[in-house]
């Protein structure tokens, strides 16, 4: 049923608590898990004031990405299970390269964490997480992590 599935993190703690479901769900199935992690381009001001900025920066987030990213999968497959990763730039909204990512894939199922924003974060904010559910072709398991005090 699931044999792909894409988890688009964002390197805090808050979105890695899918993993647990994720586990789960590849467990039982037998899925292959697909971790990713959306970098955006630099701004446009570093563009302006000296390009070879914005190229740095850019080199910058994605090798500490792919760091991030490289040792949750090493953690996986020393778990068992079939891991492997993909740093993303995004040339727009990051929602629209985590479902650009997912139909490459061929992925099954997007499984992500939420971080829970409502009322006027949420609106000023937006939600990735909702932008995802809302233009998917395939299905979304969202999780609301637990909060701690």
């Amino acid at each position: 049923m699931y044999k792909r599935i894409v988890v688009p993190l964002d390197g805090s703690k808050l979105a890695e608590e899918v993993l647990t479901h994720v586990r789960t769900l590849a467990s039982c199935l037998g899925s292959e898990i697909i971790l990713m992690r959306v970098t955006a381009y630099p701004s446009y001001e570093y563009l302006l004031a000296d390009p070879s900025v914005a190229s740095s920066l850019q080199t910058t987030l994605e090798g500490e990405a792919s760091e991030y990213l490289g040792g949750l999968v090493d953690s996986l497959r020393r778990a068992g299970f079939q891991a492997q990763a993909e740093v993303v730039t995004a040339g727009g909204p990051v929602a629209d390269a985590i479902i650009a990512f997912a139909h490459k894939e061929q992925a099954d199922l997007i499984a992500m964490s939420t971080h829970g924003r409502t009322g006027p974060s949420r609106w000023f904010l937006g939600s990735v997480a909702d932008r995802v559910v809302r233009g998917a072709g395939v299905p979304v398991l969202m999780i609301r992590p637990v909060k701690r005090e």
